[in-house]
């Protein structure tokens, strides 16, 4: 369904975002990954990306904090393949703490890679997309970019910000053939997700099974993780034509959390 398509996932090296890569390469997207992590592993997802696509995958180690290296990514995806149809802002990062106590360097960088990263990527593809009348820009958001949670001030704020980013972006873009979008996901068992239930394991003393079906229960009704393979088949049909006009929605992958 993608084949001739090009697409930049941001935070691709593991998680939704590599869920997202291969879902894309699958139907035939060519593939920019990014993000940090063990090089080698890194090669070894890229090739893997490849042989079981058949698409052509690259990297880049853009620090997504810093504009600078976000435009650097999209410039070597155009070198690279010509062109960027399908941008994928999932990068993320995530910390806790009450908001007194919140280090100011710690929301700067929450708020610098969960938000102002997807606008210069979106920044720096939209003439591209324009020129060709068709794109697809996908921002992953999360449930808590429609509702809060305590200790958790950046995150949800960028969150917010990056529902309403994608809102005005598909209001810019209405009248052509490029949409924006955001998935919002709830709990999804990734390292990130794995960290905090780790954490609640340690704090409250009990098996890291039971701190799972803690953090589930209190806040997603279907007692279920979402995979980073439902979120890639998600992607997948935001890019396709019955998805045209659906334009600035969010679209809750959250087991009923923000159903409550």
């Amino acid at each position: 369904m993608l084949k001739g398509k090009t697409a930049v996932v941001t935070g691709s090296t593991g998680g939704i975002g590599l869920g997202i890569a291969q879902a894309l390469a699958a139907q035939g997207a060519e593939v920019m990954l990014n993000g940090f992590g063990d090089r080698k592993e890194i090669e070894s997802l890229r090739q893997g990306i490849e042989r079981l696509s058949g698409a052509k995958a690259a990297y880049h180690e853009a620090d997504m904090s810093k504009p600078a290296e976000v435009a650097a990514l999209v410039l070597d995806a155009e070198r690279i393949f010509g062109k960027v149809d399908i941008l994928v802002n999932n990068a993320g990062i995530q910390f806790v703490a009450p908001i007194e106590d919140f280090p100011a360097d710690k929301w700067d960088l929450v708020l610098a890679i969960n938000l102002t990263s997807s606008f210069h990527s979106i920044r720096a593809v939209l003439p591209g997309m324009r020129g060709r009348n068709w794109g697809r820009i996908i921002n992953i958001a999360s449930a808590h970019g429609l509702v809060a949670s305590a200790n958790k001030a950046a995150y949800v704020a960028a969150k917010h910000g990056l529902i309403g980013l994608t809102k005005t972006v598909a209001l810019e873009t209405a009248a052509t053939g490029i949409t924006c979008n955001a998935i919002c996901p709830g709990w999804v068992l990734t390292p990130l997700v794995q960290k905090q239930i780790d954490a609640l394991a340690q704090h409250d003393r009990m098996s890291v099974e039971a701190a799972k079906a803690k953090l589930l229960a209190e806040k997603q009704p279907s007692r279920d993780f979402a995979t980073p393979e439902q979120i890639g088949g998600i992607a997948v049909f935001l890019c396709s034509d019955a998805a045209a006009q659906i334009r600035g929605s969010s679209l809750s992958v959250d087991g009923g959390w923000t159903a409550q």
